[in-house]
């Protein structure tokens, strides 16, 4: 255990790993996938929420299927760098709705932020909102996203933390 966390072992990355692609396969079904019986599973499978390794369960939208969507990512660089500044940013944009990423970066700029709107129109509202919001924000650069061949619901945990062989 470190930090009052359990340590995971191969078992515990791979129900992970098939509870990240479908959080609704019966018990019985993941515990035949990672090569457990279903009782050890499910002492598992809580242990791993208990511990916070699994978050929460939802739903993958479609959301072309609803209407219109626009993704854009903008480059967004504060006037100031102090901690308050940062601070200040993203407890203000925090609540956004349009905003479903946000990343501090290193390099030319100071946040990575992804939004999902209807429009362009809209997507420029949401920012010319922000920017009355005299929240640090010195400059933007937007990138209109025209198609995502690639979008993966889920992380290559095996790849990112096996333990060694």
């Amino acid at each position: 255990m470190m930090n009052g966390t359990p340590k995971l072992d191969r078992i515990d990355l791979r129900i992970l790993c098939h509870l990240q692609r479908n959080g609704r396969i019966p018990n019985v079904d993941l515990a035949d996938a990672v090569g457990l019986s279903p009782s050890p599973c499910l002492t598992r499978v809580k242990r791993l929420e208990k511990a916070g390794y699994i978050t929460g369960y939802g739903a993958h939208v479609e959301l072309e299927k609803l209407g219109p969507v626009q993704v854009v990512f903008t480059q967004i660089t504060l006037a100031d760098h102090r901690r308050e500044d940062f601070v200040k940013f993203e407890s203000h944009i925090r609540n956004v709705d349009e905003i479903v990423e946000c990343h501090l970066v290193s390099g030319g700029f100071d946040y990575l932020v992804k939004f999902v709107t209807h429009s362009v129109v809209h997507y420029q509202t949401v920012v010319e909102d922000l920017l009355e919001q005299r929240i640090g924000i010195d400059k933007y650069f937007s990138f209109i996203v025209i198609k995502s061949p690639i979008v993966k619901g889920f992380y290559p945990i095996e790849k990112l933390f096996a333990p060694p062989a």
